[in-house]
């Protein structure tokens, strides 16, 4: 019953960026929330097999990057390659902020976080991020979600 429940929530669509060692990558997340007062903490919720958890793990800062419905083409290129062959940042619009941690340019905006503490979710880790910064870059697009593009035939589910 449960997932029928669910399945009536909508969910922005992110991309987590990080690097650790020179290494960055980036990927595809919409269990992102708001979990602390004035915008002080979001919670993270990553997949244990990507190449992204590795480097956050190891650096403990990230980037949530709010994702534009023109950036749609992403969903493939961070979604559904791994950073651990591919280099995600080829021929993809981003800047470093000041700790040298990569964003999306062409996205809504971004918020810069370090990460606080880690619990275990099964298939996923659930990470508790302090935010350290918030840049808004493109207030004028619109806000990429699940529903969407579902709407747009572009997933299932």
């Amino acid at each position: 019953m449960a997932r029928s429940v669910l399945k009536f929530k909508d969910y922005e669509v992110h991309s987590i960026s990080t690097i650790a060692e020179g290494k960055m990558n980036a990927n595809i997340a919409t269990w992102v929330m708001q979990s602390g007062m004035k915008g002080s903490f979001l919670t993270v919720a990553l997949y244990k097999i990507d190449y992204t958890i590795e480097l956050v793990r190891e650096s403990k800062i990230l980037n949530v990057n709010l994702l534009a419905q023109d950036q749609k083409n992403l969903i493939a290129k961070l979604g559904r390659k791994s950073g651990r062959s591919a280099d995600k940042f080829q021929r993809l619009p981003f800047a470093l902020d000041k700790r040298g941690c990569p964003y999306l340019s062409e996205a809504i905006g971004y918020v810069s976080c370090e990460v606080h503490d880690v619990a275990d979710s099964g298939d996923h880790e659930v990470f508790c991020c302090r935010i350290v910064g918030q840049t808004l870059l493109h207030s004028d697009k619109e806000v990429l979600t699940h529903h969407w593009l579902k709407a747009q035939g572009l997933i299932r589910g």
